[in-house]
């Protein structure tokens, strides 16, 4: 039991000097003290942080007038639009928790995700309107559907709600009494994971983590006042790594991006002097393999955070040489989007590009806001010697570990336990702290009793001057109980032999890590650009 101490008496809180946390108060700023900034550019549209302020206010106003209130859940299904960021603080100005889906979902799955966060609006852009109404067809709660009628968007689509947004909007006051949270715990978000082995899992953010990782990531980032931020990282996805709260703090410019397309990110980058921007590797690729006629010249340094598979050593190297400082970020959904950073050391910088690229390849160490990192043994949930080799499980404990899973007391126990969140990530840890990734535990190959690294492959793979994407499974064999299949992807005019790549790789690799089947094909990558390695598993059962 704690001992009460002097500090204890007559000290307690009170509204003048304890205030929840929350990112909401972000924008509030922003608009009071950069009023006439330009906030949002969307196609021909400029907003400044007064209009961005006013708009959202009178979102939070118009839903609150509908009954909206603490702990409602109103979804949105839209790209990264001017009206998806104004959710991000309407919506939770009323109290109400925002779930932004997928847009690339099919309709049972949106469906699943509407019941069960007994959703009460649901705000849907006109391009995604055949899935809407598939999914209102099939869904047993009975939303608001509010239509998005992006100006900006000509492609088809069909209205299905009873009003458009803006007229929604005009139901609003701009100058709404907006609450803040009555305790920084309450929810803000809803994220569902992708739900390949399942149901999706409801995870739930909380108003404390979204303030300190948005805040972290300026800290991470090394963002300066008014930073200019492309928007090629969904929103959809762990709320766009928490950067639509984060840009407010320094009053930046998010420039949005319907669709990633090389020209449209090199006309952002060059029009709008776009300081940094989010995204798989697959964006990277898109850029350095950009036609000559798609690509414009931009004299600013861009910042480039990228998560997901580590970025292959030849795509740093063009991506250097294009203008982009690339830092490595890792996280989960579970934990507010990125919460790991690859530090960079600058006496790194003397070493080889080969040396660098090994050291970027790293996950790295916690962000500011985490509070711990490891990795364990999951069984004694012992640390697992830094020797760089020793593999375990890595974990998180901290503030911006969710809150847990949504109606699923199971999952959330399961996830928690032992006072850590077990991410499924299997890892190893160095001398120096650093983390880096080996695989996902249900990716591991254990081949003849061995433990094969798909990573490992993957990084070896990626080396080949003809690869421009590959992804190493797991594929049943009678004598060794499994072996690698490779899956891959050329750059455009180059090939490869089966033979040729399996010759590469002995020169890389130990004899036993080498892929046993070569598949040339596409790699199916979800929106965000993960690779599905679920598919790829079946595909190779059935070889």
């Amino acid at each position: 039991m704690m001992t009460s101490t002097a500090y204890d008496i007559d000290l307690d809180r009170n509204p003048a000097n304890f205030q929840p946390l929350t990112p909401l108060t972000f924008l509030e700023r922003a608009a009071a003290v950069f009023p006439d900034h330009t906030a949002i550019i969307h196609g021909p549209l400029r907003r400044t942080y007064a209009e961005f302020y006013a708009r959202s206010r009178r979102l939070a106003s118009a839903l609150a007038k509908h009954g909206i209130s603490r702990g409602d859940t109103v979804a949105a299904l839209l790209p990264n639009t001017p009206a998806m960021l104004e959710c991000h603080y309407g919506v939770p100005m009323t109290g109400g928790v925002l779930n932004t889906l997928n847009t690339r979902l099919d309709a049972a799955i949106i469906a699943f995700s509407l019941d069960h966060g007994e959703a009460k609006v649901l705000i849907a852009d006109r391009e995604f309107s055949k899935t809407v109404k598939a999914a209102l067809a099939l869904c047993k709660v009975k939303p608001l559907v509010i239509d998005y009628d992006d100006p900006v968007y000509d492609g088809p689509g069909e209205r299905l709600g009873s009003i458009e947004y803006e007229d929604f909007l005009v139901t609003g006051d701009q100058d709404y009494a907006w609450a803040m949270p009555a305790d920084e715990w309450d929810a803000i978000t809803l994220n569902y994971t992708s739900g390949t082995t399942g149901d999706p899992k409801g995870v739930v953010y909380h108003h404390r983590g979204a303030s300190l990782l948005a805040t972290s990531n300026v800290v991470t980032c090394g963002m300066a006042k008014h930073p200019v931020y492309l928007w090629t990282l969904p929103m959809f996805h762990c709320n766009g790594w928490c950067f639509p709260w984060s840009i407010s703090i320094l009053a930046g410019t998010h420039v949005c991006l319907r669709q990633v397309r090389a020209k449209a990110m090199f006309d952002a980058l060059a029009d709008h002097g776009v300081t940094h921007l989010c995204g798989a590797p697959i964006v990277m690729s898109t850029l350095v393999h950009a036609p000559e006629e798609e690509r414009r010249h931009f004299s600013q340094t861009v910042s480039f955070f990228t998560a997901a598979a580590p970025p292959p050593e030849a795509i740093l190297a063009a991506m250097k040489q294009a203008g982009f400082e690339v830092v490595h970020l890792y996280g989960l959904t579970e934990t507010y989007g990125p919460s790991v950073v690859n530090d960079w050391q600058r006496d790194w910088d003397a070493l080889s590009g080969p040396e660098q690229a090994a050291l970027k390849a790293r996950q790295g160490v916690r962000y500011p806001a985490l509070e711990a990192l490891d990795v364990l043994d999951p069984e004694t949930m012992q640390p697992v010697p830094r020797d760089g080799e020793t593999m375990g499980e890595v974990m998180f404990r901290g503030n911006v570990v969710m809150k847990g899973y949504l109606k699923n007391p199971k999952a959330t126990q399961a996830a928690f336990a032992g006072g850590w969140f077990h991410s499924g990530d299997l890892g190893v840890r160095y001398a120096d702290g650093y983390v880096q990734l080996k695989d996902r535990s249900k990716d591991i190959i254990i081949s003849g009793g061995e433990n094969i690294s798909s990573i490992e492959v993957e990084d070896a793979l990626y080396k080949h001057p003809a690869v421009q994407a590959a992804a190493v499974v797991a594929k049943p064999d009678e004598k060794w109980g499994e072996t690698p299949c490779a899956f891959i992807e050329f750059k455009p005019g180059r090939s490869a032999t089966e033979a040729e790549i399996i010759a590469w790789c002995r020169e890389h690799l130990a004899a036993f890590k080498c892929p046993r089947t070569v598949v040339f094909a596409e790699i199916p990558k979800t929106s965000t650009g993960k690779i599905q390695k679920f598919r790829l598993r079946e595909t190779a059962r059935g070889l």
